[in-house]
């Protein structure tokens, strides 16, 4: 049987984690993810996208099937706090793997410029927050997030992963996995590898 790294973690109440989250359409289809990851999760394994909802009426006009819609750090927060952590039955939100406060959306152009002052392309930068500075499975909970956030999200969004500072011991190294798209990918082809993050992200 495999260690334990942190057998008794801080467990927060569901009732105590920030949420907003929406119940998505019964009409809605499961979207195909964009970007990096599009290719590495089979596509029963998609869930509806949140922020792409589907039309009520075949005559909504063209405007309104192209209105983009503001997305904020809540829901950011609401799509990868339910992520089942991969040593404990637990999810990143209730073991503050994952924090609201942690969480920031950068306009990387003026969105005052755009319609309805909505950048075409933002970085968004999530911190995490291992349960133990020598968590060995730092990386996986970092990919399970990335992996979560590109299946949701539209492609004007640029995700940036990574460790919070003074959290971890080797936070260095792990932030230049997470950030290097080419060991990403190669990482995302190991098979058992992608079973863990398949698990982790049937709770999400």
């Amino acid at each position: 049987m495999a260690e334990v790294l942190n057998a008794n973690p801080t467990i927060r109440s569901a009732a105590d984690l920030p949420s907003r989250r929406r119940e998505p359409s019964k009409k809605s289809k499961a979207q195909r993810p964009f970007g990096l990851l599009s290719s590495t999760i089979p596509d029963c394994a998609y869930t509806p996208d949140p922020f792409n909802p589907s039309s009520s009426s075949d005559n909504e006009s063209s405007e309104d099937e192209e209105e983009v819609e503001p997305i904020d750090e809540q829901e950011i927060y609401d799509l990868i706090a339910n992520i089942q952590d991969p040593e404990h039955p637990l999810t990143l939100g209730s073991l503050s793997v994952v924090n609201l406060p942690d969480i920031s959306l950068t306009p990387t152009l003026d969105p005052s410029k755009f319609p309805g002052n909505i950048s075409p392309i933002t970085t968004l930068t999530v911190l995490i927050t291992p349960t133990v500075t020598h968590c060995s499975l730092a990386t996986v909970i970092g990919l399970g997030v990335r992996v979560r956030l590109e299946q949701a999200l539209p492609p004007r969004f640029r995700v940036d992963v990574r460790i919070k500072e003074g959290t971890h011991s080797t936070a260095e190294q792990v932030n230049k996995q997470l950030g290097d798209k080419e060991r990403v990918a190669a990482a995302l082809e190991n098979g058992t590898l992608m079973g863990v993050l398949r698990k982790m992200l049937e709770t999400a």
